[in-house]
């Protein structure tokens, strides 16, 4: 059985002080097309840490600068400290990337791709126990041709952690899976993150950013145009919030505009009415103490928080999925 060399993670007091990436000025050109334009950023150590954007925003390129895969135009990139446009091969033995799409010999078993894959690096865990940490046991004498879609992306971690990599790269790692499949990969993200492996994943999916994700950067055309915690990204709008109220009788808008944090009201054709309102916490109490004053009875209430595609299209006026 393969055992890992050396002390797990081991650091220096340096690196532990410093962040585990650092992004300066980053940029890249395709000829006249700068598909990274000047990005600069940290990620923090023990971070889930998300690339949000709309197909063709740079967050692969970006990633695949950062990882040492693609040379930059310009800037510097620093991950455990190392220079990966100067060092590339000292930084991959100390990092896992997972690619948008992997290829494997169809022929070998999966214990067997992971063997091999193994020796390529000092430092490796076991195929069987890379394989039960991914739920694919039962499949170690298969070939990645016999797996779902689900299956493969699993395994791809698998292989993504050979090394037993303290920073850890996805690149849109559920894009294509069924919602089961998709949850099924964030409880394994999430799983990593507990074993204290940093992760940064790109994703055009919100959601998954606001599950997995302390602090996300959201990039359009090369660029970063917001970098904070979701819940901050999000309280950074206008109008966070919408309520959604239909009560026994019709509701004068021009009265409910008056109530604390609200922006505005909109009274729809199916009876309800709909309260913009800047602060929740302040315009539910008000609310309800003035429906109470009227003798108004609540037949349905909801609040409705707004979501990071909402910060993406105030920032861009454009869809995430674009």
């Amino acid at each position: 059985m393969a055992k890992p060399v050396g002390d797990r993670w081991a650091q220096t007091s340096l690196e532990a002080a410093q962040p585990i990436i650092l992004v300066e000025a980053l940029t890249k050109r395709f000829g006249a097309l700068a598909a990274v334009d000047g990005v600069s950023f940290e990620v923090r150590r023990g971070e889930v840490f998300g690339i949000l954007g709309p197909n063709g925003a740079g967050k692969t390129t970006a990633l695949e600068c950062i990882e040492g895969l693609q040379r930059p135009t310009s800037g510097r990139t620093l991950v455990l400290g190392i220079d990966t446009a100067k060092e590339p091969e000292r930084a991959k033995e100390r990092i896992g990337v997972q690619l948008q799409a992997s290829s494997y010999f169809e022929h070998l078993t999966l214990v067997e791709i992971l063997e091999l894959f193994g020796r390529m690096y000092l430092r490796r865990i076991a195929p069987k126990e890379l394989l039960a940490k991914v739920g694919l046991s039962d499949k170690a004498r298969s070939t990645v041709t016999k797996l779902s879609g689900g299956q493969k992306q699993r395994f791809s971690i698998a292989a993504t952690l050979v090394n037993d990599p303290e920073l850890v790269f996805l690149d849109e790692p559920t894009t294509g899976l069924d919602p089961q499949a998709r949850r099924n990969l964030w409880e394994l993200i999430t799983a990593l993150h507990r074993e204290g492996r940093t992760v940064v994943l790109t994703t055009h999916y919100m959601e998954e950013a606001q599950e997995l994700c302390q602090r996300v950067a959201i990039m359009d055309r090369g660029r970063i145009v917001a970098l904070d915690t979701p819940t901050r990204l999000i309280h950074r709008l206008p109008v966070p919030y919408l309520v959604r109220l239909l009560t026994s009788t019709p509701l004068p808008p021009d009265q409910l505009e008056r109530l604390e944090a609200v922006r505005s009201v909109q009274a729809g054709n199916d009876g309800y009415c709909l309260l913009a309102s800047s602060d929740a916490s302040k315009t539910l109490p008000a609310l309800l103490m003035w429906l109470n004053g009227r003798g108004a009875t609540v037949e349905h209430l909801e609040v409705i928080t707004a979501t990071l595609e909402d910060v993406f299209l105030a920032l861009t006026g454009k869809q995430l999925r674009d």
